[in-house]
């Protein structure tokens, strides 16, 4: 009896060490986090255009979450910007960090292709600007419309990759696609981003 009772107190505090180790104290570290201050709330449409972003599957290819250089260099080499750091995810329920990079980290692809055209020139047809692209094309977003009215987003596509006749318009799921990646742009200064060390300088003989 006393044997088992020791066994049940044994794994009470190693359940309980786990729980402050896991849970406790990461969420004390990250509730003093310094939100950077120039860090906007996403827009309505930037949320609706996040969640159709988690629900097309793009997170499966695409991370956002540049690493440290001391890390991970080809990350900075590639110009994918700054390292991240716990601030930068503040308003993201749930974050988007993905695991895999079958395609560049978006972390701040607004800043690197400020251009709306581009943007859904890519979601129609990615080979239309990206010769050789895998990623697969968000047609179902476009409508084909024999004439564009005055309130639609006419997407001029790029021939041979757009249809023969007609025009190409994109929907307000296209549009709110769009406003999310134009929103990803983190080149603002990150306050907790750990600075280099300066290089005690050299004796002079």
């Amino acid at each position: 009896m006393k044997r088992a009772l020791a066994i049940m107190v044994g794994a009470a505090f190693i359940l309980l060490l786990a729980t402050l180790t896991l849970v406790v104290l990461p969420y004390i570290q990250m509730t003093s986090e310094a939100v950077p201050p120039d860090l906007k709330p996403y827009t309505e449409q930037e949320l609706v255009g996040r969640q159709l972003y988690i629900a097309n599957g793009c997170v499966y290819c695409h991370s956002q979450q540049p690493r440290d250089p001391s890390f991970a260099p080809g990350d900075r080499d590639r110009g994918w910007g700054r390292p991240s750091v716990a601030g930068d995810y503040i308003y993201d329920k749930p974050h988007l960090l993905g695991t895999m990079r079958t395609g560049p980290d978006l972390f701040n692809i607004a800043a690197r292709q400020p251009s709306a055209d581009w943007h859904l020139i890519h979601l129609y047809n990615p080979q239309a600007v990206m010769k050789g692209s895998i990623m697969p094309p968000y047609r179902f977003l476009f409508r084909e419309v024999d004439k564009a009215g005055p309130d639609d987003r006419v997407v001029n596509i790029p021939p041979p990759y757009g249809p023969e006749s007609g025009q190409i318009v994109a929907t307000d799921e296209a549009l709110a696609l769009l406003a999310y990646l134009l929103s990803l742009d983190h080149t603002y200064p990150a306050p907790t981003l750990p600075q280099p060390s300066a290089q005690p300088k050299a004796a002079k003989e």
